[in-house]
């Protein structure tokens, strides 16, 4: 785990922790009344656990990416075979790179952010691709953080959850929109499951204003996961 991909300073992930964290992760998304699936370990692939990466799951498609860090790309074929007892899988093609870290579903419409690993070409083919079930989709330049997930997210049908970069996106207009403040940034990253929110420990302040939505909330200790820049929604695909 400790030989993934990081900017984090936070020094080197626990990995006693990490996995009691991921239990309590797993235990979370069951409480909120998803059956859970767990991969076994993908030797020689430190980030395989951040499986929200390697597809992008709708109601009618599955489509498998092609991860913009080299060595992430071994990782899809295992997400792929897991996923081809549920969906049609369709597959993005070289040059286009595209994580599922930087689409964010909101109904039909999805989001794409554009980052060092989400590319125009892949993009176009995650839009393209969607665009043959009824979906539409905009890309958004991800100029913060790792993946446009790492700083917006849905709490509710028509609110997002952002961080102040992206707090005046015009891409973003027509939403309600709860900011969260400089200091809880990595708050941003929260899972709507079910009408439960499951958020990262430690934010007050992201906790206090997403209670004015009336939803339960649940917090988990993140800490292992978060210094390999990995957050609530990278370590699950949820459909």
């Amino acid at each position: 785990m400790a030989a993934g991909i990081t900017t984090s300073t936070l020094g080197p992930p626990d990995y006693a922790k990490a996995l009691n964290q991921f239990d309590a992760y797993v235990d979370a998304l069951t409480h909120c009344g998803l059956s859970a699936s767990v991969l076994d370990p993908l030797e020689g692939y430190p980030d395989a656990h951040f499986v929200e990466d390697a597809a992008v799951v709708t109601p009618d498609v599955a489509v498998i990416t092609n991860p913009g860090a080299v060595s992430r790309k071994g990782e899809v074929p295992s997400i792929a075979a897991a996923l081809q007892p549920f969906r049609k899988t369709v597959w993005i093609q070289p040059p286009g790179t595209i994580d599922g870290g930087d689409v964010l579903m909101v109904g039909n419409h999805f989001f794409i952010g554009l980052s060092d690993r989400t590319n125009q070409e892949g993009a176009s083919q995650l839009g393209n691709a969607l665009s043959g079930f009824g979906c539409t989709w905009t890309p958004v330049p991800v100029a913060a953080g790792l993946h446009f997930k790492s700083s917006v997210n849905t709490v509710s049908d028509d609110t997002l959850l952002l961080t102040q970069a992206f707090a005046d996106n015009p891409a973003l207009a027509g939403f309600h929109r709860i900011v969260v403040s400089p200091q809880e940034t990595y708050a941003g990253n929260t899972l709507l499951v079910n009408g439960h929110l499951i958020m990262p420990a430690g934010f007050p302040d992201t906790r206090q204003k997403l209670q004015i939505l009336n939803k339960p909330i649940i917090e988990l200790d993140m800490s292992e996961f978060r210094k390999m820049d990995g957050g609530l929604t990278c370590l699950s695909l949820r459909f």
